[in-house]
Parts: structure tokens; C-alpha cells; sequence
């Protein structure tokens, strides 16, 4: 069993890997900004959505404004790049928000930053993947109705790719994020020329029409209409997703590390606030409708369109209007744009596990998942991530708006407390530095940082209040919790670190007064001599033999073999009047430590050794028990005396049967 299940871990992840195969991969800015921004960059197939979708509910006059809505978008973006261009310069280390907070805001904030970031993390996944089984729909109509299982059989690939440590697939990254960028090139330079030449036809939404919620009849007037205008910059602000990515790969730049990090940072502000702007332009001159519900919000001739409609994203209905339906180009920008949506999410693989790395490090988070697998990859924190995703996407129902509400929170969560950190940060470096010229660039820092602060704090409050109610709660109990729960572990490592410090070097070196060994008989058979054999050759003070009086006749017989083998070791028996075994041995092991405290007592358990799952069930129960018992017993030591069975022997790897492998003599 054992081997079938070691062949197919091999066939997933791949032969294990030394430790000594890891290697440092650096990066020039060409691949590093298609490896590192692929998260940023994806988000623009989702961002316009989510724009226009909000406005929507008021109307296909609405709609219009949504360029004015992504030029606000594209100030916050470029405002916040701005800002982690000075993290990038004042902490090339690699340690991003969760470094900046707990440097300069202490542990409490760095743990509410890692709690936002694991959380972010996980909703990348779940976003993105959500939205390329939506575009793969597109491409291939019998997925849909089964986006939320085809995003987990994504996850699930992902998870295998990972899991064996593929580090030479950054060429994909390389191939796939240009290859998006060419196309959305292509799509806006076309769009603009058809434009300009009166050329550019209208979308098969346009001739639909939107019915307005309750309450937005009027559009965009009111109280009302400039709550929705909120909430739509809060569902555009998803745009400014997976910046912060850059400043965690610093490491990974070629040098001079800082100023690559840097210019990738800003290649990445320009692309995406380009990509912004151009797709609702186009969108707009083009007519396309996006809704939330098309079945019964979108109508035509006054009627609703029904089920039967299908809507695809916004980036798949301008390709079809500006190429002329569904042709190859059409095809090729839908199909590379899920692939970028795919790759998106795998960056998260990467950030994921290194934090959670980092976290356990400190002591935030399990130690398991510190440490590296097989395949030199921190294979626990990838499980994590797959996991959690699967359960948001399949809870969601791989809804990307829905996700949405989730997502942006914990974004602007790190991004205002990073900022805070980055102020003071400065403001403890001006203090410090004497030289005229890096003072002048500490205030400019710290005046880029102050502005960057105030405008992430202002949209986090716009988040709050624009999107509480449609699950942001969710995603501010989520942090809640997770920041306690990594609080409770970080408490519980350090009272484990008191308790096994060394306080007295002296007595922890003293031995004890005497050792007194206890071996567990049941019958007079080999196990039994194997282990009054161990015991004896360890030379304990004092050394019995015990067994319980469960049944006269056994006991009886077990005298008997005793006194006739003549063994060197007095035998004692323990009454159990209620035919237990565990309490008896329990009871009197205590009765040894109370009688003298400073003795070690160690008690020697015979177990059997088995190969068949099966055989596990009929044997060693008891034992498992003791152990389990004992283990919570001050002073006292169990030692598990093994007898290996035949069928141990059968089920043993081959390499590690005796013999199989001893050398020859010629």
C-alpha cells in the first residue's frame, strides 16, 4: 500500500531533489516584469468589468461615466507605485508590507499586514481562476455551467506544478504576459483607428438595454448616486492588486536589484493605468453592456432577455466587435487572456508559501510549513493555498464578483499600513543622517510615502463603507480570526521556549538518583525476551518485570514458563479487579515516581511490527494506549521494543531489505 501510494507522489511531484540543488534564479527586467506583475497586469481583465457593472445599476447612462471612474483608479495606481518604489529602495531584502509593519509598527501590525496578505493571497488564486474559467467558457462553450469545478481542476494542476518545483516554466510567464500585452496592443490600436475612422462597430450588447435597481431610476444623482459611484471606484480599485508582488521579489532582480525593482515597478504602472483606460474607452465608444444578473437586468424591446443569454466579459465582447465576431484573432485574445488569469493566480503559489515560510519562521504560523518537501518547494504552504481556494471558489460558486467584494479589503489593508511604516520609517532615518544630499531624498521619500498613505487610507474607508454589507464583514472577520489564531500560536511557541530553556546548566546535566525499569509482559514469547534483554543490557538501578492479572488461568500460566525459563528478573503482577490493563500499569508506574521523585522510571513495551494495513487493527492496541497514557506521566520514559514479523519483512522497500544491497565478495 505504502509503495503504491510513494510510486504515485513520485509520478505527481518527481524524484526528490538534495538540498544542495538549490540555486539562487535572478532575473533581468525583461522577464522580471511578466514573471512578477502577472498578477497586476491580469487584473485588467476583470477591473473594467467590475466598473461597469457597478454603474450599471443605474442605468445605461451610467455607464458612461466609467472612464472617469478608471482615471481615478489609475491616480490611486500610479500614487501607490510611487509609494512601493521607495519600499523597493529602503528594503531590498525581499520582506515587503509585512517587513515594513513589523519593523516600524511592531509585531501586533506585521501580524494584522501577514493576516490581509495570506488572505489576499488566497482570494488571488480564487479571483483569478474564477475569472479564466470564465473567459475558457468563452473559448469553449461546453465549460459552461461548470466555471467553479473547471477552477479547481486548475487549482489542483497548479498545486502539481508547484509542488514539484518547476523553476524553469518562467519562460511561460515570459511568452504568455507579452503575448497578452501584444494583444490588448493590438485590440486598442485597432479599436482607436476604427474609431477615429468611424469605422468601429457597435457591440451585440449595445442594442440592449438596463433596467435600473430600485431606488437609481434617476442615475448618478443624488446621495445615492454618488454611493454608487463609490463602489464602483472600490470594485475598479482591484486593479491595483499584486503591486506590492514586485517589492517581495526584489531578491530575484539582477543587480543593481533596487533600481530594476524599481523601473519594473513603474513599466507596470504605465502598462496597467494604459490597459485601464483604453478598455473602458473602447467599451464605452463601443456600447457594451456588463451586468450582474443579464437574465433579468438586460432587456430587449422592453423584455427581458432571460437565461438563455449569454454575456461574455468585457475584454471577449471587444474583441469580438472590433475583429468581426468570433475570428481567430477574437479567439487568440480570449484564449491568452485566460492563460494570463491562470498564471496570475500561480504567483500567488510563490508568495503564499514564502510568507507563510517567513510567518512560521517567527513563529506565527505551524513550523511545518518552514520547511521545504522533496522537491525543494514548501510543499505545506502550497497544500494551504489549494485548499483554501478550492473551498472560496466552490463557496462562491466562482462568481468573480462576489469573490470581489472579498478580495479588495485586505489589499488596502496592507497598503495603508505599509505606507504608516514607510513614514516612519523616514521619519527615523531623518533623525539619524547627517549628509545634506540623502536627507533631501528621505524627505521626498517620506512626502511620496505621506501622500501614498493618505490616499490608501481614504480608499480602504471608501471600501468599508461602500462594501461591507456585500462581504466585506466576511473578509474583516476572516483577519479577525486569523490574526488571533497566529497570535495564540506565537504565544504558545514562546511559553514552549520558556519552559525548555536552559535555567540551570548545572542541574540539567545531573543525572537522575537511580533508574528504575519497568518491563510490560503479556506472555513468556520472543518479544518478551527481546525487551527483558534491551532492558538489562541498559543497566537500570532496579529492573521488574510487570504483567496485569486479567484472566487466573493465564496469569497462572505465565508463573509457570517464568519460573521454568529460570529468567533473571522478578515478575509482578497487578490486580485489576475490573479486567483493565491500562489503569493498573498507569497506577503503579505513579506509585514508583511518588515513592522516589528524583528517579527516572522507564518502562520497556514489546510491540509487533506488521506490513499489511489490515494487521495493524489486531495488534499493539494496547500498547498504543499505554504509550499514549504514559506520555503524559513527568519522569517517565517509554521505550518501544520492536519485533519485526514476516509479513514487516515483505512489506519493506527493497532497498531496505538486509542483504539486498551488501557487497559482494569476489
Amino acid at each position: 500500500m505504502s509503495d503504491i501510494a510513494d510510486a504515485a507522489k513520485r509520478l505527481l511531484v518527481g524524484r526528490p531533489l538534495r538540498s544542495d540543488s538549490s540555486r539562487g534564479v535572478v532575473l533581468p527586467k525583461r522577464a522580471a516584469l511578466p514573471v512578477f506583475a502577472s498578477d497586476a497586469l491580469s487584473s485588467m481583465a476583470y477591473a473594467p468589468d467590475e466598473i461597469l457593472l457597478m454603474l450599471a445599476l443605474a442605468g445605461v447612462a451610467a455607464t458612461a461615466f466609467a472612464p472617469w471612474v478608471g482615471l481615478a483608479v489609475v491616480v490611486v495606481l500610479l500614487v501607490v507605485v510611487a509609494s512601493y518604489r521607495q519600499i523597493v529602495r529602503a528594503y531590498p531584502s525581499g520582506g515587503g508590507d509585512y517587513e515594513v509593519a513589523t519593523t516600524n509598527l511592531g509585531p501586533t501590525a506585521g501580524t494584522g499586514v501577514a493576516s490581509a496578505l495570506l488572505l489576499d493571497y488566497v482570494l488571488t488564486v480564487a479571483v483569478s481562476l474564477s475569472a479564466g474559467a470564465q473567459y475558457l467558457a468563452v473559448v469553449v462553450p461546453q465549460v459552461r455551467g461548470y466555471e467553479p469545478w473547471v477552477a479547481v481542476v486548475l487549482i489542483v494542476a497548479l498545486t502539481v506544478v508547484n509542488l514539484r518545483g518547476v523553476r524553469e516554466a518562467a519562460w511561460v510567464f515570459v511568452v504568455v504576459i507579452y503575448c497578452f500585452m501584444a494583444a490588448v496592443g493590438v485590440l486598442a490600436v485597432a479599436g482607436a483607428v476604427q474609431h477615429l475612422t468611424g469605422s468601429l462597430a457597435q457591440a451585440p450588447s449595445a442594442a440592449l438595454d438596463i433596467v435600473p435597481a430600485a431606488g437609481l431610476e434617476q442615475g448618478l444623482v443624488g446621495v445615492a448616486g454618488a454611493f454608487l459611484v463609490a463602489r464602483a471606484f472600490a470594485s475598479g480599485a482591484v486593479a491595483l492588486t499584486g503591486v506590492e508582488s514586485v517589492t517581495t521579489a526584489v531578491p530575484s532582480f539582477r543587480r543593481p536589484r533596487r533600481r530594476n525593482a524599481a523601473v519594473t515597478l513603474a513599466l507596470l504602472g504605465a502598462i496597467s493605468a494604459v490597459m485601464l483606460l483604453t478598455i473602458l474607452f473602447l467599451a464605452g465608444a463601443t456600447g457594451i453592456k456588463f451586468v450582474e444578473d443579464p437574465a433579468t437586468q438586460l432587456t430587449r424591446d422592453g423584455v427581458p432577455v432571460g437565461d438563455g443569454y449569454q454575456q461574455h466579459p468585457v475584454l471577449a465582447q471587444l474583441a469580438e466587435t472590433v475583429f468581426g465576431g468570433a475570428g481567430i484573432i477574437a479567439f487568440v485574445i480570449t484564449g491568452v487572456t485566460a492563460l494570463v488569469l491562470l498564471l496570475a493566480a500561480n504567483t500567488a503559489f510563490h508568495g503564499f508559501p514564502v510568507l507563510g515560510s517567513r510567518l512560521a519562521k517567527d513563529g506565527y504560523l505551524p513550523r511545518q510549513l518552514h520547511t521545504r518537501g522533496d522537491r525543494m518547494a514548501f510543499s505545506n504552504g502550497i497544500v494551504t493555498l489549494a485548499v483554501a481556494a478550492a473551498v472560496l471558489v466552490l463557496a462562491f460558486g466562482a462568481e468573480v464578483t462576489a469573490l470581489i467584494q472579498l478580495y479588495i479589503v485586505g489589499v488596502f489593508v496592507s497598503f495603508t499600513l505599509s505606507q504608516l511604516g514607510m513614514l516612519r520609517h523616514w521619519s527615523r532615518g531623518l533623525r539619524k543622517e547627517p549628509d545634506p544630499k540623502a536627507r533631501r531624498q528621505m524627505r521626498w521619500s517620506r512626502v511620496v510615502n505621506g501622500i501614498g498613505f493618505a490616499l490608501t487610507a481614504a480608499v480602504l474607508l471608501i471600501v468599508l463603507v461602500t462594501k461591507f454589507t456585500h462581504g466585506a464583514w466576511i473578509t474583516l472577520v476572516a483577519m479577525g480570526l486569523l490574526f488571533l489564531v497566529m497570535r495564540g500560536i506565537h504565544r504558545h511557541y514562546d511559553r514552549v521556549r520558556a519552559e525548555l530553556a536552559l535555567d540551570d546548566v548545572a542541574g540539567a546535566r545531573a543525572l537522575p538518583s537511580r533508574v528504575h525499569a519497568v518491563v510490560l509482559v503479556s506472555r513468556v514469547h520472543k518479544p518478551t525476551l527481546r525487551a527483558l534483554a534491551y532492558a538489562r543490557a541498559s543497566r537500570p538501578s532496579t529492573l521488574e518485570a510487570v504483567t496485569v492479572g486479567v484472566d487466573p488461568d493465564e496469569i497462572r500460566d505465565l508463573r509457570e514458563r517464568w519460573e521454568a525459563l529460570d529468567l533473571p528478573v522478578p515478575l509482578r503482577v497487578l490486580d485489576s479487579p475490573y479486567r483493565e490493563i491500562t489503569r493498573p500499569v498507569l497506577q503503579y508506574v505513579r506509585s514508583l515516581r511518588r515513592e522516589s521523585p528524583r528517579d527516572l522510571v522507564v518502562v520497556y513495551i514489546p510491540e509487533y511490527v506488521v506490513g499489511r494495513w489490515w494487521e495493524h487493527l489486531l495488534h499493539n492496541q494496547s500498547a498504543l494506549r499505554l504509550k499514549g497514557r504514559l506520555l503524559f506521566t513527568p519522569g517517565v520514559v517509554v521505550a518501544s521494543v520492536p519485533w519485526q514479523l514476516s509479513s514487516a519483512g515483505v512489506a519493506a522497500p527493497e532497498a531496505d531489505r538486509p542483504g539486498e544491497n551488501a557487497p559482494r565478495g569476489g
